[in-house]
């Protein structure tokens, strides 16, 4: 009974955790969209932090917005005549760069669809204030005017990416002598959805190291939440040893949400990835931890129809003081496999919790049966039962346990009436618990053998409900029928309904010793757990229902093993005590026995 009412706590929390937590609230939007001037002023670049390690002195990492100049543009060395749109693409991608600026304008993914389209990594419909990924700042705002304004000569029009690595080059030169080139070499053989940035930046003979700005991020998944379905929107995200208090700290993973920004937008370290999140995809840079600085910016923006919620982005501009040179990017999906081949360190973006030890494992095993079956649905069974047959001996010994405890009860009974009458703080009270142990330790039954087994399952259950809802191979992963899409909530609610009625027959056959009242108590938790599975992620639901079917069958099969419970009979006081002393005076003849003379 308690582990059934701890089970039932487990998941009103979850319930709760999902149907509370929102994005953090949006900063107010004027009526043109853009940002309205917070009352609070940043952190001066020169931290005192910084100023104790020269090697993290920190650079004008967020310039004044892009504005016009009142000086006129020198005249172009070298550059092109007109604006036109590079397309990079392979079987995985889709990305177009502008020759105006050298900068990323689309990032489309073509196994990931978003309402029949391919998701897009890189937002649209943004104020025209905000930068395109791969932007340059310059400590001087008229250069990275130019910057931005210049139309660079690309070195190809189209490249198809297959087997061979590729490098596109874009090249600014003026009459001034700011000269820039941006190279972004792509080897798909190493990884799909990893390339490198190198940027060389000059005027007359000074060498520039510009801050690198990549604009609101990321597109594709707006934050949603309801019930089990939360789903994250953007979010900062940062994987090495910050500098805090000019102090290097331990390696750790760092998530960014809007509210941190506000007292906390600069980071600073030595720093493996970083970037931007969302619940399935991820832009991040990998200076593979060299000392870098970054800066978090949210950016508030209004809803897309009139009764929908603001949305807010997370921008970042990144500044190395060693410059870019061949600075890994990665731009797609946070699929486990993918990130790993990418990077050994980027998997930790995805955020499994405290359980990960189980749920990578997990997500290996559920990986290994999709490889053979090719669905995942079937998967998600196959999986169940292969776990519950590894379980089987723990149900097992759980269920007997129950049994033997459900024979004892009307003797438990027993010595509970003959002590009820006595308050809590009488000292005889201790006695009907020395009593019930004994009968315990009379009976061969240990009172925790019925909890543990079923707590040491709890694990797998929470592991699961997190793979499923964080893995993006559920995501608009079909099943069968109407179930088309595993990391949403079943759309015609069959399957928690049929879930429910497995708990109830599973209630009925599972042994108890809890009294009538308490009983009808108890078959009230499957109704609340069928409320909260409605919007729970139809691939929970899927495992959830196997597991309970599988559970029916094993109880079944134990209790035909087991047979019927015994019906104890509980002899009355007196006739305890004349068997009890007939015990003792044949006990006491054995240690002295009458010879006959």
């Amino acid at each position: 009974r308690r582990v059934l009412l701890a089970v039932f706590l487990s998941f009103m929390v979850l319930y709760i955790y999902g149907a509370l937590i929102a994005p953090p609230p949006s900063t107010p939007v004027d009526e043109a969209g853009g940002a309205m001037t917070s009352s609070s002023e940043p952190p001066p670049a020169s931290s005192t932090a910084a100023s104790n390690n020269p090697s993290l002195e920190p650079r004008s990492v967020s310039p004044p917005s892009i504005t016009a100049v009142d000086q006129p543009t020198p005249a172009p060395v070298v550059g092109d005549t007109e604006s036109r749109e590079v397309v990079v693409e392979n079987d995985w991608f889709r990305a177009v760069f502008a020759n105006r600026g050298a900068e990323l304008v689309s990032w489309q993914l073509k196994e990931y669809l978003d309402e029949g389209q391919p998701v897009e990594l890189v937002p649209v419909e943004l104020p025209v204030e905000e930068p395109w990924p791969f932007s340059l700042a310059f400590e001087d705002e008229r250069l990275t005017d130019l910057a931005h304004q210049a139309l660079y000569r690309v070195n190809s029009s189209h490249v198809t990416l297959t087997d061979r690595e590729e490098t596109l080059t874009f090249d600014y030169e003026d009459a001034t002598g700011l000269r820039i080139r941006k190279s972004f070499r792509f080897n798909p053989s190493s990884s799909q959805y990893l390339f490198t940035l190198s940027v060389e930046a000059s005027l007359g003979q000074q060498q520039l190291n510009p801050t690198l700005r990549w604009g609101p991020a990321l597109g594709g998944v707006e934050s949603t939440s309801s019930g089990f379905a939360f789903r994250q929107g953007p979010r900062g995200i940062l994987h090495g040893r910050l500098l805090e208090e000019g102090t290097i700290q331990d390696l750790d993973t760092t998530r960014v949400d809007a509210g941190d920004v506000v007292t906390q937008p600069m980071y600073q370290g030595q720093i493996d990835f970083l970037g931007v999140d969302n619940h399935y995809f991820l832009a991040a840079a990998l200076p593979q931890a060299q000392d870098a600085l970054i800066r978090f910016r949210p950016v508030p923006l209004p809803s897309r129809t009139p009764e929908g919620e603001p949305r807010e982005l997370m921008a970042f501009d990144l500044s190395l003081p060693g410059g870019f040179n061949d600075i890994a990017f990665y731009l797609g999906p946070k699929d486990f496999d993918v990130l790993e081949i990418a990077d050994s360190a980027l998997p930790l973006s995805i955020e499994f919790g405290f359980l990960s030890w189980l749920v990578v494992p997990l997500h290996r095993s559920l990986s290994w049966v999709h490889s053979s079956v090719g669905n995942w649905g079937f998967s998600i069974i196959i999986l169940t039962i292969l776990i519950n047959i590894v379980i089987f001996p723990l149900r097992h010994k759980s269920v007997v346990s129950m049994r033997k405890m459900q024979e004892l009860q009307p003797q438990m009974k027993a010595i509970q009436d003959r002590y009820k009458n006595l308050k809590a703080t009488d000292p005889d009270k201790q006695k009907m618990n020395q009593e019930v142990m004994n009968l315990y330790r009379e009976q061969g039954v240990n009172p925790a053998s019925g909890c543990l087994p079923m707590l040491a399952t709890m694990p797998i259950l929470f592991a699961f409900y997190r793979l499923l809802s964080m893995a993006i191979e559920m995501r608009g992963a079909p099943f069968m029928l109407w179930i088309t899409d595993l990391s949403v909530h079943d759309p015609l609610y069959i399957t928690p309904i049929v879930m429910g009625g497995t708990m109830v027959l599973q209630q009925r056959l599972t042994p108890s010793q809890a009294d009538p009242m308490q009983q009808k108590i108890m078959m009230f938790m499957p109704i609340v757990f069928t409320f909260m599975f409605l919007w729970a992620p139809s691939g929970l639901v899927v495992y959830w229902l196997t597991s309970n079917v599988l559970g029916i069958g094993q109880q079944l099969l134990t209790n035909r093993w087991i047979g019927p419970p015994k019906v104890r009979t509980v002899r009355p006081p007196a006739e305890r005590r004349i068997k009890k002393n007939a015990r003792k005076g044949k006990t006491a003849k054995q240690e002295h026995p009458i010879h006959p003379e």
